[in-house]
Parts: structure tokens; C-alpha cells; sequence
């Protein structure tokens, strides 16, 4: 016996996840093994910034200045570990207004949004920011995912683990990840 509709609804969630996770061809067998190298990935961004800005003999060193710059390698480390990466997919309106997917990982049906911590940044507004975001994403037809990569290299965030906590979670269907990264 389930003791409240709450309890009730948590349950059948997860047994419809579990069926369609069963069926032949589901990506959603590849949604939480996709999720993983995501998490992966991101977890090396910094290093691989790190690497980029000392290169050899006298090159110009590649520098992460802003949120483009973390798009353009992220795009590049995307293309490593996934077949179909889809550049600025359009979204549908939500609220008057279209925008644009930084990512799209066709395949595996993941949004992959990248920000990047700047002036002005701060933790209230990044987290409205990505809440708007999730909300926008949750009406994206090739969308069961969305995977927020926050590059904080200046630590600027006074409390990015309770982002990640507060605003990784599955809301309507949509599996929401949050990560900010480097670790403190």
C-alpha cells in the first residue's frame, strides 16, 4: 500500500522510466551512460584550459575569456565523446521568445548549455538564469535532458555546490544536471 499520491506518483515515474529504459532501440538506455561522460568531460574542462594556455614554441596560447571562448572548447571536447553534436539549435517560444541551444546531442536528446561566471555574475542570477533555462528546455521536442556546465575559474560562486544541488533535479520529465566547475 503507497501512503499518499505523492509517494504514489514518485513510483510510477520510476516504473515508466524503467519500462521505457527496457525497450529495444530506447535511447533512454544511453541517457544516464551519455549523462556520465558529460559529467566526465566537464570535469576535465579546466585542466584541458589549463594545457591550452602554454603551448609550444612561441604560439599565441588559447585563452578562455568569456562564455564564447568556453563554447568553442567545449564544442571541441563534445566532438570526442558523442557522434551527432548539434551547434545552436533553435527552441521553441516559451514566453514570447525563441532562443537558441548552445548544444544538442541529437542522439542521446541532451541539451548542453554552457555559461561561464563574469562580472555581475552572481550566484542569484545564474541560478535565474538557469531556471529560466530549464523552463525554456522542457518544451524542446528532441530535449529529455538538459546538462548546465558552469565554467567558474575565478571562483566567483560563493555556493556552487548548493546550485548543483538546489537545480540538478527532473522536473516535468526533464532530467536537469547542474555542474560548476573547477572544485573548490
Amino acid at each position: 500500500m503507497i501512503p499518499d499520491r505523492s509517494e504514489f506518483y514518485r513510483v510510477l515515474v520510476t516504473l515508466s522510466e524503467e519500462e521505457e529504459r527496457r525497450q529495444p532501440g530506447s535511447t533512454a538506455e544511453d541517457l544516464p551512460s551519455a549523462m556520465t561522460r558529460l559529467e566526465q568531460l566537464c570535469s576535465r574542462f579546466h585542466r584541458v584550459a589549463l594545457k591550452l594556455k602554454s603551448r609550444h614554441a612561441q604560439r599565441s596560447p588559447f585563452e578562455i575569456n568569456d562564455e564564447y571562448d568556453v563554447q568553442n572548447l567545449l564544442a571541441a571536447m563534445l566532438e570526442t565523446r558523442f557522434d551527432d553534436v548539434r551547434n545552436e539549435d533553435w527552441t521553441p517560444s516559451y514566453a514570447g521568445k525563441a532562443s537558441r541551444t548552445d548544444f544538442l546531442l541529437k542522439r542521446e536528446q541532451i541539451v548542453v548549455e554552457a555559461k561561464m561566471t563574469r562580472h555581475g555574475l552572481n550566484d542569484g542570477k545564474l541560478s535565474d538564469e538557469l531556471i529560466i533555462d530549464t523552463e525554456r528546455y522542457k518544451m524542446h521536442p528532441g530535449c529529455k535532458a538538459l546538462f548546465c556546465f558552469v565554467y567558474d575559474p575565478e571562483h566567483r560562486l560563493k555556493n556552487p555546490n548548493g546550485i548543483e544541488a538546489d537545480l540538478s533535479r527532473k522536473t516535468d520529465g526533464l532530467i536537469v544536471r547542474v555542474q560548476v566547475r573547477p572544485d573548490r
